[in-house]
Order: C-alpha cells, then structure tokens, then sequence
C-alpha cells in the first residue's frame, strides 16, 4: 500500500519543569522526541495512515530509542539514514508549553542540518510513496538544506507525487543571509497542499494580510481573510488544490482557542471554534492538525469534513503530553 513520507529533522525537545532551567530548586528537566515532521508522522500513524518517516541519526543508543518510540506509533521508520555525530534540539523555557517561554534552539551540525542531495537515491527515498510531507523548517536551517529540498520536491515532482508543505515560521532559524521570500517561493510551486495560517503566508510568500487581525477580530472577518489569501495563493501556484489555515490563540497559560478554515478552489470551509482552559501541552498542535488534514484528504472529498477532522485533531494534541499526537480527533 502507498505510503505518506515525512522528511524532516528528528528533534529532542528539552523542557524545563518550572519557567527557568536554573531558577527553580527542583533542577529538573523533560525529554521527549519530537520535530515537525515527526510529529505528523507519528500522528498519522496513529490514525491508521500508511506512513514513513525519513531524517539523519547518528549512530548512538538514544537515536535506537528514538526510533523505536516512532516505530511504536505505527511509523516505518527504514528510510532514516545513518550519518553524522549528533541529534538537534531546543530548549523550552516553559511547562509543556504553557506559555509564551523563550525557545532556544540547538540544531547547528546535526546529522540532518549537513546533508546533502549525494546522500539520498531518490529511487530508495520515494520507494513505496505516494504522497510526500515537508514543512518550511527544513530550508530555514541553512542554504544547503534549501538545496536539498530543492532537490528532493524536484525528484518527487517527477514520480508524480503529491506534495504538501507546513509553512510554520521560526524567525530564529532563518539566520544564514536568507529570508524566507528568497527562497520559499520557489519550493511552493511544488505543492498541492499547503497549510498554514494568513500570516506565514503573508511571510513567506508576499500574501496581503489586513492590519489589525488578532485575538479579538471577529470569526467572520478572520475566515472572510483567509478565503482572500487562499485565493492569492491558488491564483499564484497552478499545482495547488488544497490550502487549510488554524487560528489559535491564547489568553493564559492553559487556555487555547482554536478554529481552521479549509479551501479548495471551488469550496471554503470553516470548524467550528474548540476553546479550553484545560491545556496540557501545546506542542506538536499545528501538527496534529497538519497529520489531521493529510488523513482527511486521503479518505474524503467533502470540504466540512476535511477541516473538521484537521482541526479536531489539532485541538485534541492539546491534552497530549510530550510532541506526539495520539491521532485523535
């Protein structure tokens, strides 16, 4: 059977028990496995979906742990190479998330951040695949990585594979010269599912967002922005067919409001809006409902219940401990 591939770096997410790593008596600190394209991985084979994972690990007991905590969650893991000296991490400044916490990543030289297009047949690499996932992370890291993404859409382009991208925005990992405009739109074209928010569009590909959208806009007028943007996008990107946008907000450090919209071009839909004050990490949500929106699209042609299953899962991630989502929704 077909399978999703997720490519993308694998993760360990260091989080300190309190709000500050060395003001707290306890010292404490958490670990789990994670990174985005894990995190959909892992989503969706918990939902059932055929699904592979692709990364670099170096050759060490806690990458065997890793793996085996993937392989747990139904993910095919044999696609992972072998190379180089270290996994790459970040720093959560916060209780699972909870808050607005300083996240301080530690990803330079990791066995993923130096590959290069000679370390992957692309014949082995798409073996078994129909539909390939990556997200804007992988081209923030560094110019080689933009290459190599280059490379790997231009490769699955040319087995006639589907193709979607998370456009989550990490301002603290565009750090090599680049922006996010030099060399995002190039990738997109390749897509033809794309999920993100009004404003990573507006980031990272030049869409018009209205000033002033925030917490306190009112749903309509949120959802009236990103049918406009959707439109911007489908008219920009010929291969384009699907495009879904969360709106998640937070007013306190276990409170989340949450809604998406989703858009093909002859339809648009909305969720409707989960609120909570009940958060046990927020972590990994936008990839639960990216996980969600694959899932639903494989099985499903009506719009309602694409976004309604996306979203569902996002919000369910919220009550998950750890990056993982159990693939619920």
């Amino acid at each position: 059977m077909p399978h999703v591939l997720s490519f993308g770096e694998i993760l360990i997410r260091q989080q300190s028990v309190g709000d500050s790593f060395f003001g707290s008596q306890e010292n404490l600190l958490r670990i789990y496995p994670g990174g985005s394209e894990a995190n959909v991985a892992c989503s969706l084979g918990q939902m059932g979906t055929p699904v592979q994972y692709a990364s670099a690990f170096p050759n060490n007991k806690l990458s065997e742990e890793i793996l085996a905590v993937l392989k747990s969650h139904q993910v095919d893991t044999s696609k992972c190479l072998q190379i180089g000296d270290r996994i790459g991490s970040y720093f959560l400044l916060s209780a699972n998330g909870l808050t607005k916490g300083e996240v301080i990543y530690d990803r330079k030289y990791s066995s993923f951040s130096q590959l290069s297009p000679q370390d992957l047949d692309f014949d082995v690499l798409f073996e078994d695949v129909d539909w390939l996932h990556w997200t804007a992370l992988t081209p923030a890291l560094n110019q080689e990585m933009a290459n190599v993404m280059l490379k790997v859409l231009q490769a699955a382009s040319e087995r006639n594979i589907y193709i979607s991208v998370d456009l989550n925005y990490r301002n603290r990992l565009w750090q090599y010269g680049k922006n996010p405009l030099e060399i995002m739109p190039d990738l997109l074209a390749y897509c033809h599912v794309i999920m993100g928010n009004i404003w990573a569009a507006h980031t990272m590909v030049g869409i018009a967002v209205p000033e002033g959208l925030d917490r306190n806009t009112e749903k309509e007028v949120l959802v009236e922005a990103a049918t406009v943007s959707a439109a911007a996008l489908f008219e920009k990107y010929p291969n384009l067919e699907h495009i879904a946008n969360t709106f998640r907000f937070m007013d306190n450090p276990t409170h989340n409001l949450f809604f998406g919209t989703y858009h093909s071009r002859t339809e648009n839909a909305v969720s409707q809006t989960y609120e909570t004050n009940e958060i046990v990490d927020r972590i990994g949500s936008g990839d639960a409902f990216m996980a969600g929106l694959i899932h639903a699209l494989r099985k499903t042609q009506q719009a309602q219940e694409i976004i309604d299953i996306a979203t569902g899962a996002g919000y369910e991630k919220l009550f998950v401990e750890g990056d993982f989502g159990n693939g619920k929704y």
